[in-house]
């Protein structure tokens, strides 16, 4: 432990310190340069050794930045510019007086939040797995280690058997939150009883719901938490060697681990002789081609061997028969990121959170879609939907309705108006025709078409399918082609029988998760939502006026001043009329591009 004290010991001490957002979302919206004149700025007023800038990973509110927390005041400030940085600093770092413009203002209030832990967002969260990030520099190991990083590792190799720490998952209730949400202590188990001479452990980062970016920010924000759990499963299994499975489009993901990955071997946390025990472990980054169904842990191995990214048959399971024909253990990010606090405060303290015997713990969600505050929350299971949208999520944007809101990503289902009190744990979302998935969330308002939003994931399943088995490479393709059909206005009665057997046989009969669980947002949607598919088909109208084909355009005659701006920009001359009279529509020749719509002054374009 000594080696710890002694880094931490170096660590310098500050007045203040800006904790600069670094996440992808942040440095999308230019926080590298806001970072870069603080710096500058800092030096200017002679603060240099008085206030620390610290580059953190993802605080969270992706669609607020550049977002920055000065400490110990806990003053948290929103889109903040380079041209914002010199007022900073010399009203808030130099005279002690808070900047209100940059401050966070509640959708439903008009006085601003200063503090951190007094907006919603933040108020109502619960950070487990993301304990660490948007508060210390991923880059930086010793930030890690003042944080109790890597005293897990520490304790589970001189003072527990592997025997011991299964015990301490078991009895914990950490299920995996990759998606399927198997028991991680009992997966822990069969890999650490399987005979070899050799065995693996792979973290799955391979991230590919649309909308997720859960596992992306803590790779990026706290990659030593990821490491460190990869030693302590690597000790417990009986395993010498790891690989973080990464998609290459999580470049500053790669970066950041890789970085951590050379920190912890060149203090001794990976390699030979951990803590002076004869316990060895390496680990390497291996980066995917970003196909989706490498999400799926046969599929996984395969890449990592080189071979063509493809789902085998199960059992045999990878517990057994994984990488190179040897026992492997398989967990993803956030699973991971939770095993060191466990280990450290134990499985009682993790026990006791949540709602049910078979839901402890929090989760991760990437909240996302027509919401006032997007970004990433971690929350109790049992933690409610109305909740998460509307007390950290602010509600609905421009005072629209909710509609419905989409979790566990394309293998997902949609939940309604009637479900916003219902329980985010796995029994409750299974029960409503939906899955906790890997934590994507995305929120619809009045305005989405049900119909289109089925098309939209099957479309995506089905062009990110492997193609091995039938169901799922010929079904998805029926399945689409018929959604396809009734969002063109050439839907039958007859279609949504046949949706539902066809997905109802790819559920039972794919090869993998991506297959069986392809149908889900079509069989949610239909189950909820039937009438929309009802008036796509019987009356060839869109209710939410998303389905283009299905609109028809017509000119306000009361309205139009006879500017003809929308003539000259119609590609296909469907639009007539003479100078300063009302203009008209020609139906027929009309292919519903909407820039009539767009260029007209005076809003006397409208749709049905």
């Amino acid at each position: 432990m000594m080696i710890l004290r002694r880094k931490v010991e170096k660590m310098d001490l500050y007045r203040r310190q800006v904790l600069i957002c670094g996440g992808t979302g942040c440095i999308s919206t230019g926080c590298k340069g806001v970072l870069n004149e603080f710096v500058k700025e800092i030096k200017n007023h002679n603060l240099t050794e008085e206030v620390k800038v610290v580059e953190t990973g993802c605080i969270g509110t992706c669609d607020l930045g550049p977002v920055l927390v000065i400490y110990p005041e806990g003053i948290f400030y929103q889109k903040v510019s380079v041209d914002d940085v010199k007022e900073i600093v010399e009203e808030h770092l130099v005279k002690g007086q808070y900047v209100k413009r940059l401050m966070y203002t509640p959708p439903t209030s008009s006085e601003p939040l200063p503090e951190y832990k007094d907006i919603p967002f933040f108020r109502h969260q619960l950070r487990i797995a993301l304990r660490n990030v948007g508060l210390i520099n991923p880059e930086v190991i010793e930030e890690y280690i003042a944080r109790d990083g890597y005293t897990a590792l520490e304790k589970a190799v001189t003072e527990m058997t592997p025997e011991q720490i299964v015990q301490v998952l078991k009895d914990s209730g950490l299920r995996g939150r990759g998606g399927a949400g198997f028991p991680t202590g009992l997966k822990w188990e069969f890999t650490m009883k399987a005979q070899s001479d050799e065995k693996y452990v792979i973290c799955n980062a391979d991230e590919g719901d649309p909308g997720a970016f859960m596992d992306r920010s803590v790779l990026e924000g706290d990659p030593h938490s990821v490491i460190e759990a990869m030693a302590i499963a690597g000790y417990t299994i009986g395993a010498k060697q790891g690989y973080v499975y990464v998609r290459a489009e999580y470049p500053l993901a790669v970066e950041r681990l890789g970085q951590a990955i050379k920190a912890a071997k060149k203090m001794g946390f990976l390699g030979e002789n951990i803590f002076g025990t004869d316990f060895s472990f390496d680990l390497e980054i291996r980066v995917g081609a970003g196909a989706f169904v490498c999400g799926e842990e046969t599929a996984l191995i395969n890449s990592i061997e080189g071979r063509r990214g493809e789902p085998r048959p199960k059992p045999p399971f990878p517990a057994t028969v994984g990488l190179w024909g040897k026992p492997t253990l398989i967990n993803n990010v956030e699973t991971f990121a939770n095993i060191p606090i466990i280990i450290l405060k134990g499985a009682e303290w993790f026990s006791q959170i949540g709602t049910s015997e078979k839901s402890k713990g929090t989760k991760v969600f990437a909240l996302a879609g027509n919401i006032n505050t997007t970004g990433l929350v971690e929350v109790p299971m049992g933690t409610t939907l109305r909740q998460v949208i509307f007390d950290l999520g602010g509600g609905i944007p421009n005072g629209k309705k909710f509609k419905a809101a989409q979790t566990g990503g394309p293998s997902g289902g949609c939940l309604t108006e009637e479900h916003l009190d219902l329980p985010i744990d796995y029994e409750h979302l299974a029960a409503a025709g939906s899955i906790m998935g890997s934590g994507g969330l995305i929120v619809m308002n009045e305005d989405a078409c049900m119909v289109d939003v089925a098309r939209f994931f099957l479309e995506f399943t089905q062009d990110e399918s492997c193609g091995k088995c039938t169901p799922c490479r010929v079904g998805t393709k029926r399945m689409l082609e018929i959604l396809t059909r009734i969002t063109r206005g050439e839907g039958k009665e007859e279609d949504l029988t046949t949706l539902e057997e066809l997905a109802e046989t790819i559920k039972s009969t794919a090869l993998c998760g991506l297959g069986q669980g392809a149908p889900n947002p079509v069989l949610s949607t239909l189950k909820h939502f039937r009438y929309e598919y009802e008036v796509h088909i019987r009356d060839k109208k869109c209710p939410a006026g998303v389905c283009q084909a299905l609109m028809e355009y017509q000119i306000l005659s009361d309205v139009c001043k006879g500017c003809g701006l929308c003539a000259r920009n119609c590609p296909e001359d469907a639009i007539t009329g003479e100078p300063k009279k009302p203009y008209q529509i020609n139906t027929d020749k009309c292919v519903k591009c909407g820039k009539c719509l767009s260029k007209c002054p005076f809003n006397a374009i409208v749709y049905s």
